[in-house]
């Protein structure tokens, strides 16, 4: 159960107190009559809510999938650097206060990211602990060989930094097109990774966290709301 107030603040991503004036001003119906009280708690199974003449669906948190274009930054401010942010790209009717990525791709990387306000569930996802596995397919501009695939299942070293065991395949047979499952998130690991090797990354794609792909109907900058199913899915590992 939440306020009212709350709820409309969230979901039209306006101030609380813009949430209070349109209540007040007879612009708010609960399940068809008008409602003049901001400290009313709204039960999001049951109650419908209707502002301006708008149903609005409410839910105490939300999970996004974007697929990330070439570009924009896995952050929720872009202006000390003058750029978009996943967030900003987001469509207007699927903005709501306090959204932040979960887990960030570089900013020319592309694919899925996972936009979401509950931190709960951002911080088990994320949890080195947990090791949720991430695949990534990879265009390199040289080929990989054996001695590499095996060196990723033992774990690369890269500067001070110990990587976990990781999984390299070819893609359909092409060992410069490469699918990498990895269980941690440094700063460019999979570019470094390659780099330890004598191979640059020329463009990098995240298809997938945990068992949940990301949706191929979805172009680049797109996005849609997860269900219950495709967050644990997520959570797989």
């Amino acid at each position: 159960m939440e306020r009212i107030d709350k709820i409309i603040s969230n979901e039209l991503n306006i101030a609380r107190s813009d949430a209070k004036s349109l209540i007040r001003s007879g612009k708010v119906f609960v399940n068809g009559v008008c409602e003049k009280s901001s400290s009313r708690k709204l039960n999001e199974e049951k109650d419908i809510l209707n502002v301006n003449g708008k149903e609005i669906r409410f839910r105490r948190f939300v999970y996004i999938m974007m697929n990330k274009p070439k570009g924009v930054i896995s952050s929720t401010d872009g202006r000390k650097t003058n750029e978009k942010t996943v967030v900003d790209i987001l469509p207007d009717d699927m903005k709501r206060k306090n959204l932040f990525p979960a887990g960030r791709l570089d900013k020319n990387t592309t694919g899925f990211v996972l936009i979401t306000d509950d931190g709960e569930f951002a911080h088990r996802i994320l949890s080195p602990k947990n090791h949720i596995p991430k695949t990534y397919i990879a265009a390199l501009d040289k080929p990989f060989d054996e001695n590499i695939i095996k060196a990723f299942e033992k774990g690369v070293t890269i500067g001070s930094d110990e990587c976990l065991p990781a999984v390299l395949e070819a893609v359909n047979g092409d060992y410069k097109t490469a699918k990498v499952i990895i269980r941690q998130g440094m700063y460019h690991q999979i570019k470094r990774m390659f780099k330890s090797f004598g191979i640059e990354v020329m463009e990098l794609r995240r298809i997938k966290m945990g068992k949940l792909s990301l949706d191929d109907k979805l172009s680049e900058g797109e996005c849609r709301f997860l269900d219950e199913f495709e967050l644990e899915l997520i959570k797989s590992n």
